[in-house]
């Protein structure tokens, strides 16, 4: 047995320390999708927060068989898409104000502070294209490009089939490459329209 499994062994039997151990090894990954799918910092960071009550909450209903990360992954992305669907807000990209606040986060002694600032204006945009899909199109991106999941995970947590997260995802994938081809013929843009969604994912990790 891993020691994470161990750990949510023991947050099962009630160990707050063990669960606490399992937040601060994920705060960052649910905070990283939670803000893909909503495009805001503060309904991100509300999201993650809502992600880990439920986590708690619903622990002794996890099944050890699945991936752990997974399985709060996908808790992650149903608020999320709930919460999309129940507002039925458009998320926007990131202003000006929280480009700044990313700069801020840079080391200023880094050798190259220029690629900062590129990785900060290529979030923002990224956020942008990733607003223009649906929901539940967004979180089957999201959890196959920036978090790796595989497709039958992927199908698991979101209550799909295998061939729908496959539609899902070509659709989404047109969908982006088509916005992609958009911004660059309108603009030099920080990626051409071939970049791929993986090189996309690694440049605004």
């Amino acid at each position: 047995m891993d020691e994470e499994s161990a750990c949510v062994i023991r947050a099962q039997q009630g160990s707050d320390e063990a669960f606490t151990k399992l937040v601060e090894a994920y705060q960052t990954p649910v905070y990283n999708l939670c803000y893909r799918m909503l495009g805001q910092h503060e309904a991100a960071e509300d999201a993650a927060q809502e992600t880990f009550l439920r986590a708690y909450q619903y622990l002794h209903r996890y099944d050890c068989r699945r991936p752990f990360a997974t399985w709060l992954l996908s808790i992650a992305a149903h608020y999320c898409i709930d919460d999309l669907r129940r507002r039925r807000y458009s998320t926007t990209a990131i202003d000006h104000g929280q480009e700044t606040s990313y700069l801020q986060l840079a080391d200023v002694h880094a050798p190259n502070p220029e690629s900062e600032v590129a990785r900060s204006e290529q979030r923002g945009q990224i956020q942008a294209l990733l607003k223009g899909l649906n929901a539940v199109d967004r979180a089957v991106i999201v959890m196959r490009y920036w978090h790796e999941c595989p497709e039958t995970e992927i199908a698991d947590s979101l209550d799909l089939t295998v061939s729908a997260v496959k539609s899902r995802l070509f659709r989404a994938r047109r969908e982006l490459a088509g916005l992609w081809h958009a911004e660059s013929t309108a603009g030099p843009g920080l990626f051409g329209p071939a970049a791929s969604l993986q090189q996309v994912a690694v440049s605004a990790s």
